[in-house]
């Protein structure tokens, strides 16, 4: 939902996505797996040549790719196998984590992916990319479940074997759309120009309406510009058009947002005074910090995320993995979504796991059990999560958006402070989007 990729139109048959898997590596494999090691990382102290009990899977995320970095999605991982293991694995069994650096490339997503499968990862768990149609395709056809995706693509939300724990861009756009129906004047949307980002105006728009609020002015923006100020003298007029209420602009760019804010800033002094808005995925806690915390463009923004604020005690055991095993870890940080999301993640593949008993813990078996109506518990960060081939949004193209709550939030200071208490379930919001 950035932009980026282009949207999948169909869901492929469960028959068609899950082979059967051979219980060896071939020739070329090998050769394959060896070509791909670079980038890539294992957690120490977990051989490199799995007993029959050990559980494989993968983290990818990009490492060092600018605004769109998400070290702390690995290096969280990494800790979670050191902390899973030192407890006796995961039903007595070993895990075995890989990571790699995703590069927010496409090429790299589909070599990252080609690892999984060389490497026989029973799951990709906790990852991030924007390059769904990159790497679905041969998770897909290998039959490896993508479990807990950032949400960032069309493509999570209508793969078969793709099991996202939140609402993606289309949840927090709704949620969004819902507040500011009754905390703006004009609404200004910027967004890309692409067939990604002709999708984003109509969930942003199903939540004004759910308040009786116009439609959004939809600003689209060139997808690899340098600069913005013509985008932002557009926005700016149409938030502040004459209605006598406070404007809001709502830009969501994915990784340019911190481009398109750099040009409004310098706009912004020539015109009435407006609030910004954003969600999740365009602006996050480590984007607040780059870009100067409490004295940088985000102050007083709404933003719409998924999940509890950082210092809620419902995310003490993810901090006790950190402590345990990451402590002065700088590339992890507690408040980032994708950390979180990576522990909600791997709390499914634990579950998931651990229902298989004694049997045989494959991509196959593990697939089965989330196929097969496993509820997963996360503490309540999320609600509990199953999932169907066809859930409740399929009428809308989302087949597999299970989790639809959002969490509302403010820059304060420079961090992301809760403005509402507790989720608030856009649903029957995404059901009425004209998509």
């Amino acid at each position: 939902m950035t932009g980026r990729r282009r949207i999948r139109s169909t869901v492929l048959p469960r028959s068609l996505v899950r082979p059967a898997r051979a219980g060896a590596l071939s020739a070329g494999a090998l050769a394959a797996c060896a070509a791909l090691v670079a980038g890539c990382g294992i957690v120490p102290g977990v051989t490199e040549d799995p007993g029959d009990d050990t559980i494989t899977v993968m983290t990818w995320a990009p490492e060092d790719a600018g605004a769109t970095t998400k070290p702390g999605m690995p290096a969280f991982a990494e800790a979670y196998g050191r902390w899973v293991n030192a407890q006796g694995g995961i039903g007595g069994r070993p895990l075995r984590v890989l990571t790699c650096d995703e590069r927010d490339d496409a090429v790299a997503a589909a070599r990252c992916a080609r690892r999984a499968v060389a490497e026989d990862a029973v799951a990709v768990v906790g990852s991030y990319s924007q390059h769904g149609d990159a790497f679905l395709p041969t998770l897909e056809t290998a039959g490896i479940p993508y479990i807990g995706g950032y949400g960032l693509t069309h493509d999570e939300f209508t793969s078969p074997l793709s099991y996202p724990v939140n609402g993606g861009q289309p949840a927090l756009l709704a949620g969004l759309g819902r507040t500011l129906a009754d905390a703006c004047g004009p609404v200004a949307l910027v967004r890309p120009d692409t067939i990604a980002g002709d999708q984003l105006p109509p969930l942003l728009d199903s939540g004004l309406a759910a308040g009786g609020h116009d439609p959004s002015g939809d600003l689209r923006a060139a997808e690899a510009a340098t600069s913005y100020g013509d985008t932002a003298e557009r926005a700016l007029e149409h938030a502040a058009a004459g209605t006598g209420e406070r404007g809001c602009v709502v830009p969501a760019l994915g990784d340019r947002t911190g481009i398109f804010m750099d040009s409004f800033r310098r706009a912004r002094a020539e015109h009435p005074e407006v609030r910004t808005a954003t969600v999740l995925g365009s602006v996050d806690q480590t984007v607040l910090d780059a870009s100067g915390g409490a004295s940088g463009p985000y102050e007083g923004a709404y933003v719409t995320g998924w999940y509890p604020e950082a210092g809620d005690a419902r995310w003490d055991p993810m901090k006790e993995v950190v402590r345990a095993e990451a402590f002065g870890d700088n590339r992890i940080d507690p408040a980032d979504a994708g950390v979180q999301t990576t522990w909600i993640a791997y709390t499914v593949l634990r579950q998931a796991v651990e229902s298989l008993g004694d049997g045989e813990v494959t991509a196959d078996t593990v697939t089965a059990a989330l196929d097969g109506g496993l509820k997963v518990t996360t503490g309540d960060v999320t609600p509990t999560l199953r999932w169907k081939f066809q859930d409740t949004l399929a009428s809308i193209g989302l087949p597999r958006l299970v989790n639809a709550n959002v969490t509302l939030y403010v820059v304060e200071k420079g961090r992301l402070t809760a403005a509402a208490d507790g989720f608030t379930d856009v649903t029957s919001t995404l059901q009425d989007a004209a998509l």
